[in-house]
């Protein structure tokens, strides 16, 4: 155990499982037993109602990074028990997670439902696919993906549903009204040196978000 001191606080920091571990009970025998090798039924019923996922992937020093990816429900495609197919959409064209895979394979996967408390995870190793006719199968709107990421399923289990009733998530409790905060485009002007004016891009976002989803 690692100390420092931080002001007035001595601040204790954990370097080892072992330290780590002396803090916390045990996982249950039940805990350790859900994790499954692959996707059973419930695991693909699960991913055929979620309409959003978040994605965590690592360049090949370890730097991580978690983005966001949604769509209809089932827009992840179940090519059998082992292998997923996830579209890329259009997005900001930065390429974190598909620029990472090419260097480092390892990804996990944390799917939401909305009014389902529950969660599923899912972990294994991913490829950035770019000429396929599975990309074919997922095209919406006339629009067929550039790319996909076809994820190899090692491990997957369903999360309880604690985090998301403790953050009250789907319930209104802590709704915040869009106004609360400045938008996007407000808060990239004061981020950025750009220099159009807070409305100007404001309509451009918006028209991004109403004309340039697919």
């Amino acid at each position: 155990m690692k100390s420092k001191q931080r002001g007035d606080d001595a601040t204790s920091f954990a370097e080892t499982e072992d330290e780590l571990r002396c803090l916390y009970d045990a996982p249950s025998e039940l805990v350790k037993q859900k994790c499954l090798p692959e996707l059973d039924k419930h695991c693909r019923n699960f991913i055929a109602h979620s309409p959003f996922l978040c994605m965590g992937t690592a360049d090949a020093d370890g730097s991580a990074d978690v983005t966001p990816r949604g769509d209809a429900p089932g827009f992840v495609r179940v090519l059998d028990n082992k292998t997923l197919l996830i579209p890329d959409r259009l997005g900001n064209n930065r390429l974190d997670s598909m620029s990472n895979l090419t260097r480092n394979p390892h990804v996990g996967l944390i799917f939401f439902v909305p009014g389902v408390d529950e969660t599923l995870r899912v972990s294994g190793l991913g490829q950035v696919v770019v000429q396929s006719g599975m990309l074919e199968n997922c095209t919406v709107n006339g629009k067929t993906p550039k790319a996909g990421i076809l994820v190899e399923v090692h491990e997957a289990f369903l999360q309880c549903a604690k985090a998301l009733k403790r953050s009250k998530l789907w319930s209104n409790d802590y709704h915040v009204p869009r106004g609360k905060l400045p938008t996007l485009g407000a808060m990239l002007v004061d981020q950025t040196d750009t220099r159009m004016p807070v409305n100007e891009l404001d309509d451009l976002i918006n028209d991004a978000y109403k004309n340039r989803l697919y």
